[in-house]
Order: C-alpha cells, then structure tokens, then sequence
C-alpha cells in the first residue's frame, strides 16, 4: 500500500470507516479553527478583549496543527488495518 493514495479508502470496509471518523474529525478541527480566528479578529476591534483574541488565535493555531496530524493518524490506521489483515489471512 502506498501512503497517501487517494484510492487508499476504498480498499476495504475496514479502510472506509477510518476515512469517515477521519474526515469528521478534520472538518471539525477545521471549522473550529477557522470560528476561533473569526472571533479572535472580532475581539481585537477592542483594546480590553485583545488578551482573549489573542488566546483565541493560539487556539485556532494548534487546531489547525491538528490537521495534518489527523491525516498521519489516518495513514497510520490503514496500515494497522493492513498488517492486521495480513496476519488474519495468513
């Protein structure tokens, strides 16, 4: 198996539920960094919520460093899959 091929998920049922639970968690990750960024920006039009738009963006920061390590997990995953698979059909 190649990593990082996009035919990678369809590939089993096995293979296809990682790449659901794996989208989800990215478009969550994603939407809440870019709401994170959104209203630290807001927060910034005033000089008393700046510290807290600050923590926003630090927050958003790290979700979307989340990113690509939710994609890492999943190549990961199919090749746990895989080498399981492996091991069962012997």
């Amino acid at each position: 198996m190649k990593l990082f091929n996009p035919d990678n998920h369809t590939r089993s049922a096995g293979h296809k539920k990682i790449y659901a639970y794996c989208e989800l968690a990215y478009t969550i990750v994603d939407f809440s960094a870019a709401a994170l960024f959104v209203v630290g920006s807001v927060l910034f039009f005033s000089a008393q919520t700046t510290y807290f738009g600050t923590w926003l963006f630090l927050i958003g920061s790290i979700f979307f460093g989340l990113r690509p390590t939710i994609k890492l997990f999943r190549e990961a995953a199919y090749l746990r899959l895989d080498a399981y698979d492996d091991v069962v059909k012997g």
